[in-house]
């Protein structure tokens, strides 16, 4: 905890982190009141309708935006969107008070949303090393999961007990209001979170960074950390898409209950991320942050297996240690990211990467809903298993005896090796 305080205390980022549990726990409560008001509108189907709206466009806003988060300013980036997405969201209580509101008004809604969703998502992990000293990355990254597990939770449950009291369109309006107040509160930001400039080098051989996603490909390609990192947690997203669609089936065929058992489930795992954030984020930096990684990975699909009998009690403490054990790997890498990744290219190298790992999730689902159609669940957790704990046992093979070094990104070792080789072949320095 006093890591957290210690961090807490840096103006800059005690604005940057407000504005984001802000913008989570308004994201959670928007969606409650949409879903609501489609639920009435358009019924079950419509809801389908909208739940792709809102995940869907992820994957091509991450084409558009990560290429912006690097040409422009991330300040500008982060008040534009705010503002805009605040003005779009207030459409439509106002379209609800005159009459006007369609069914296809909250679709267009939930797709402009998905669509600059990343900015946010990728924006904040990119200027994080231009807020927080690198030890502190960490706990800031802790901070960061912590506060996304949370809203997971409250935002939702917040939007509920909001449309109940005020109704659904007025739950927007206030959103709209916290989407205004998050582009104040980066405003208020001291540090310049300017266009990034290429980081000095010292290499005199070294070539700008070309603008695009070819350069990008590059870098993760030719860095084993971010390579690895990328790989595995995308096939561990695979399992957690799984997971999303197993634990409803087994609230309503295994247990024969009803949301009470399935919202049960979700708060064990919810409530078990929300510790794993806290207390890796509170743990220091470690030259074995890439094993570390590996052997959490490991674990964590192990105890999938827990999942096998399908008792009660043993699902629950299965998806507790998984919570627990997964969402440490999200802060312990998102440090070596932001470490491995020159500033230049952190836009676009943070929403490639998420955008690859959230793009995982829904093919974790069409493999759950394909085996589960089929009564295949004994044959859907070993899969969800190999696919969370193969990638763990590589992570700790290849990095049993690689150092992880905080401030050392993969273009300085890129340089260090030709300087070592000096028949090496040139290769641009952010590359």
């Amino acid at each position: 905890m006093k890591a957290y305080l210690n961090l807490l205390r840096i103006g800059d980022y005690r604005l940057l982190w407000s504005a984001l549990v802000l913008n989570l726990l308004g994201d959670g409560a928007t969606y409650a009141a949409l879903a609501w008001i489609t639920l009435d509108k358009a019924g079950a189907a419509g809801l389908g309708v909208l739940g792709v709206c809102l995940t869907l466009p992820v994957i091509l806003g991450g084409a558009v935006v990560g290429p912006l988060l690097d040409r422009f300013s991330r300040r500008k980036l982060f008040i534009y969107d705010s503002v805009f997405r605040g003005v779009v969201v207030a459409l439509i209580p106002l379209l609800a008070v005159t009459g006007a509101l369609a069914v296809w008004h909250l679709y267009v809604v939930a797709l402009v949303y998905g669509l600059l969703k990343i900015i946010p998502l990728a924006g904040t992990p990119a200027v994080l090393p231009e807020l927080v000293p690198a030890e502190k990355l960490q706990a800031a990254s802790g901070l960061e999961a912590t506060a996304m597990g949370a809203a997971n939770v409250l935002g939702p449950a917040i939007g509920a007990g909001l449309i109940t009291a005020f109704g659904a369109p007025n739950v927007l309006l206030l959103d709209a209001a916290t989407y205004l107040l998050f582009a104040f509160l980066i405003h208020r930001i001291k540090a310049p979170l300017a266009r990034p400039e290429p980081e000095p080098s010292g290499d005199s051989d070294a070539k700008a960074v070309k603008p695009g996603w070819a350069p990008v490909f590059l870098l993760i390609v030719r860095d084993r950390f971010l390579l690895v990192l990328t790989l595995s947690f995308g096939a561990f997203n695979v399992s957690a898409g799984a997971l999303v669609v197993a634990i409803p089936w087994l609230a309503k065929y295994e247990f024969h209950s009803g949301p009470g058992v399935l919202g049960l489930m979700l708060a064990v795992m919810a409530a078990g991320e929300l510790i794993g954030s806290l207390v890796s984020g509170a743990v220091e930096t470690s030259e074995k942050q890439m094993l570390r990684i590996g052997v959490l990975q490991l674990l964590s699909g192990a105890v999938l297996f827990f999942l096998i009998p399908t008792a009660l009690p043993w699902i629950l403490l299965g998806l507790a240690l998984n919570g627990i054990l997964s969402a440490p790997m999200t802060v312990l890498g998102g440090v070596v990211r932001m470490t491995r990744v020159p500033n230049e290219m952190r836009g676009r190298a943070m929403t490639l990467m998420r955008t690859v790992m959230a793009g995982a999730l829904p093919a974790g689902s069409a493999l759950g809903g394909m085996l589960l159609s089929g009564g295949n669940y004994n044959a859907l957790i070993f899969s969800v298993a190999a696919l969370a704990t193969a990638p763990g046992l590589l992570t700790v093979v290849l990095f049993r005896r690689t150092p992880f070094r905080l401030g050392v990104t993969a273009a300085d070792d890129q340089r260090t090796e030709r300087g070592s080789d000096p028949d090496a072949e040139t290769v641009p320095a952010a590359s």
